[in-house]
């Protein structure tokens, strides 16, 4: 473990944290590094001048000291960078709009504040650009919730095993029915994981049934069909 000196004496530079990070936000992180992109983003913002300040993906890729304190080597950290941001997105910490330039896509992280937000309906709306002499149409990558938002939102607090698990459910089921097999899981108050992977594994070894041409009352049955038996002693078919 690397010791800390302490802070020198006399007069410091300091970065203002506003009071709510840490009644509301810091007790629900549950990330470590999710904790040091939300306070390196405070520092970094800092930084900056003008009204609109906003962080790139690269600011945080190009940046060693932030990159040395997230893994054993540049991949591991990189990678646990990527998770680190992902995580803060869908909690709603940073507002992530994604725009074209002459380089290509580019990330652009704004922090969850009045003027951060003010900055994202600016860009939707053509009224103000990172880059004035661009034209090109702008994509927000929030207009569709991602399984972390999803999960959180209907499930429970992510952990570090169930987020590399929803990865790969990302990769294994169609989003839709992602959607619908938490949609189930909800209506039927059993708001576990292992409960919606059970329904998509399912769905993938014998197909998933659509519920089109019948009535909303018998479509309700299909799906409970659908349920995996272990949950027959909760759900009633």
């Amino acid at each position: 473990m690397k010791g800390f000196t302490g802070f020198p004496s006399g007069k410091q530079r300091l970065t203002p944290i506003p009071n709510l990070f840490f009644s509301e936000l810091l007790p629900a992180i549950d990330n470590l590094t999710e904790m040091k992109v939300t306070l390196y983003a405070f520092w970094a913002l800092t930084q900056q001048e003008g009204l609109v300040r906003y962080l790139r993906l690269t600011d945080f890729l190009s940046d060693r000291t932030l990159i040395d304190g997230l893994g054993s080597n540049t991949q591991a950290a990189t990678e646990a960078l990527l998770d680190g941001i992902e995580r803060a997105v869908a909690r709603g910490t940073f507002l992530h709009v994604n725009v074209e330039s002459s380089d290509g896509q580019m990330d652009l992280y704004f922090l969850n504040t009045e003027r951060g937000r003010a900055a994202i309906e600016g860009i939707t709306k053509g009224e103000w650009r990172p880059w004035p002499d661009e034209e090109k149409p702008v994509t927000l990558l929030i207009d569709r919730p991602n399984i972390f938002v999803l999960y959180e939102q209907n499930i429970g607090a992510l952990t570090p095993i169930i987020a590399d698990e929803l990865r790969d459910a990302e990769q294994t089921y169609p989003p839709q029915w992602i959607e619908e097999a938490i949609k189930i899981a909800v209506e039927n108050n059993i708001r576990r994981w292992r409960y919606v992977l059970s329904i998509l594994e399912r769905w993938r070894q014998e197909g998933k049934q659509k519920p089109d041409g019948i009535s909303k009352r018998d479509s309700q049955k299909q799906l409970r069909k659908q349920i995996p038996e272990e949950y027959d002693d909760i759900i009633k078919r």
